[in-house]
C-alpha cells in the first residue's frame, strides 16, 4: 500500500540497506518494508488483523528506539500513510465532534470511507496535502470568563492522530516516568497516586505548586522543531509538523498565522507538548535534583500542571531561582498567581503548631484539594477532597443544563441525572472524599427539586418525594478508587513513585 507495483510481505532487513562499510547502522532502516501501495486496505483482513498488523510495525520502531537512544528516524511517513492507520486514526476520533472550518462531519466522511482514504494517503505520500487553520470558538466559563476552543478539520485531525501514534512508538521510550499527562496507558488518577505516594513516603516538607502560564498557547516554534529533530529526521514529518503549526486560526472570518503555540484542539497538541517539557523542564529536573539538591527532592508532572517535593527549603527556594531562569530561556513563565510554594507533608503539622503557625496550607491538583490534617486517631495524614472551585463550576453548569432538560419529565432527567452522578463517583471517588461525594448529591437533588417546582408552581415536592426521586435514580455515594499506596505499589512493583 505504499507504491505502485506487485506487494511484498512484510520483512525486517537483516543488514540495513543504506549503511556504508564502518558506520552505525541507522533507525529507519530497521523498520522494515510493507506491503506495497496497490493492495487492498486491509480488505481481506479483520480489524482485530490489522491493528495487529500495525502494531508489529510500531514495534520494529519502539525496538530501535530503546536499542540506540540518541539515534534519528529518517523514514517514518509511510507509516503515517497507510491506509490502515488512517483508517484506525478515523475510527478512533469522536464521532459527535464539532467540524472544522470546511463542515466536514464524522458522519459525512464516512460515508465514502475508503474512497476518502485512499485520496488522503495519496496526497499524503506526494506530499500535496495542506493544513486547514484551526476554527475558533469561545464557550463560557464559569467565572464569566469566555474559554478559547480550537476545531480542527476532519483529515488534520486524522492525519495528527496517525501520526502522534507512529511518533509515541519512540518518545514513550524516552519519556521519564514521572511524566504523566496526555500519554498512552497513563491517567490523572496515577498521577494523583504517585504525588500521594510520594509525598506520605518520602521526606517532604515543602511543595511547589507549579503552573505554567498559557503554556499552549506560548510554545516557540523553533526550539519546538529543534526538540523533534533530537529523534526525528524525516524530513516529510517535521514538514507537516511545520505546517500544523503554522496554518493559523479562523476567527470572525479572518484567518491569522500562528507564530507560537501549537494547533487548539489537534491531535498531535498534546505530543508536541510533551516532547516540549521533555526537554525544557524533565532533563534539566533530572539532572538538577541530583547536582544541585542536598535533600529528597519529588516531582510529578500532567501536562504543564506539575507539582515539586523538598525536604529542605534551601532546595526550594533555589528550584524556584532556577526554574524562572530554565522557562525563560524557552520563552515560558510561571503563572504567578497558580504557583506557590508552601510547608506540606507529614511533619508540617507538628512544625507549624511549635511556631503557631496555625494549620499547613493546602493545594489542588488534577481537580483535588490535597490536605494534610490528623485523622480520629490524632495521626497526621494526607487528604484528598473534591476542589470547591471545581464543585461550584460543575453545579453551575447542571444548572443552565436542567433548566434545557426539566420538561422532558422525571424518567428522562432522573436517568440523565443518574448518569451525571456515575461520572463524577468515577472521577472523585476516591478514599476520604465521601463527605464531598454525599454534598455533590445533594445539590444535585435540591435543583432538580427547585426545577419541579418551578415546572408546576401548583404541586408542592413534599420531602417524602424528594427523597423517593434520590433513592431511584441518584445512587448512593461510593468509595471506588483504592488506597494510592494500594494501586501504586501494584502497579510500580517497587520502583520509585516519581520516576
Amino acid at each position: 500500500m505504499y507504491g505502485d507495483g506487485k506487494s511484498d510481505r512484510p520483512v525486517v532487513p537483516v543488514k540495513s540497506p543504506n549503511k556504508e562499510p564502518g558506520t552505525p547502522g541507522t533507525a529507519e532502516a530497521m523498520e522494515g518494508r510493507g506491503l506495497a501501495k496497490g493492495n487492498p486496505g486491509g480488505g481481506h483482513r479483520d480489524r482485530a488483523q490489522v491493528r495487529e498488523f500495525l502494531q508489529q510495525a510500531l514495534d520494529r520502531v519502539r525496538e530501535v528506539a530503546v536499542r540506540e537512544k540518541k539515534e534519528k528516524f529518517n523514514t517514518l511517513w509511510h507509516h503515517v500513510y497507510n491506509v490502515d492507520r488512517l483508517r484506525e486514526a478515523y475510527l478512533s476520533l469522536k464521532r459527535a465532534s464539532a467540524p472544522g472550518m470546511d463542515g466536514t462531519t464524522w458522519q459525512a466522511y464516512g460515508e465514502d470511507l475508503e474512497a476518502n482514504l485512499l485520496d488522503l494517503s495519496v496526497r499524503l505520500k506526494q506530499g500535496s496535502y495542506q493544513a486547514k487553520p484551526v476554527l475558533r470558538v469561545y464557550i463560557p466559563k464559569a467565572d464569566g470568563k469566555q474559554r478559547p476552543v480550537g476545531m480542527p478539520v476532519l483529515e488534520d485531525k486524522i492525519v495528527q492522530r496517525a501520526t502522534a501514534e507512529v511518533l509515541n512508538a519512540i518518545y514513550e521510550t524516552d519519556f521519564i516516568g514521572f511524566s504523566y499527562g496526555f500519554r498512552p496507558g497513563r491517567s490523572q488518577h496515577q498521577a494523583l497516586d504517585a504525588l500521594a505516594t510520594a509525598i506520605t513516603t518520602k521526606k517532604v516538607n515543602y511543595v511547589l505548586d507549579a503552573d505554567i502560564r498559557g503554556f499552549f498557547d506560548t510554545i516557540d516554534h523553533e526550539w519546538l522543531i529543534k526538540f523533534v529533530e533530537h529523534r526525528i529526521s524525516d524530513k516529510r514529518v517535521l514538514r507537516h509538523i511545520r505546517k500544523w503549526l503554522n496554518a493559523g486560526v479562523l476567527e470572525d472570518g479572518e484567518v491569522r498565522l500562528a507564530e507560537k503555540g501549537t494547533p487548539q484542539g489537534g491531535s498531535i497538541s498534546p505530543l508536541l507538548a510533551n516532547i516540549y517539557l521533555h526537554y525544557v523542564f524533565d532533563l534539566w529536573f533530572e539532572q538538577w535534583r541530583h547536582r544541585h539538591a542536598t535533600g529528597d527532592v519529588i516531582v510529578v508532572r500532567y501536562a504543564d500542571d506539575f507539582v515539586v517535593g523538598f525536604q529542605r527549603q534551601q532546595d526550594a527556594d533555589q528550584f524556584m531561582i532556577d526554574l524562572r531562569e530554565r522557562l525563560l530561556a524557552f520563552k515560558l513563565e510561571l503563572h504567578p498567581e497558580k504557583t506557590r510554594l508552601i510547608e506540606f507533608g507529614r511533619f508540617a503539622i507538628a512544625n507549624r503548631e511549635k511556631r503557631g503557625a496555625g494549620k499547613p496550607e493546602t493545594f489542588v491538583f488534577l481537580g483535588f484539594t490535597h490536605i494534610y490534617a490528623k485523622n480520629r486517631n490524632g495521626r497526621s495524614t494526607l487528604k484528598r477532597i473534591t476542589a470547591l472551585k471545581k464543585m461550584v463550576a460543575k453545579l453551575a453548569d447542571l444548572r443552565e443544563k436542567l433548566r434545557k432538560h426539566i420538561h422532558k419529565g422525571t424518567r428522562a432527567v432522573g436517568e440523565w441525572l443518574g448518569k451525571v452522578v456515575v461520572g463524577h463517583y468515577r472521577y472523585y471517588a476516591v478514599p476520604g472524599n465521601y463527605d464531598a461525594l454525599a454534598s455533590f448529591r445533594v445539590r444535585i437533588l435540591e435543583m432538580w427539586v427547585r426545577g419541579l417546582r418551578r415546572l408546576s408552581q401548583r404541586t408542592r415536592i413534599t420531602k417524602a418525594r424528594m427523597y423517593r426521586l434520590a433513592d431511584q435514580w441518584l445512587p448512593q455515594p461510593k468509595i471506588v478508587h483504592p488506597y494510592p499506596e494500594q494501586r501504586f505499589a501494584v502497579r510500580t512493583q517497587g520502583k520509585s513513585p516519581v520516576r
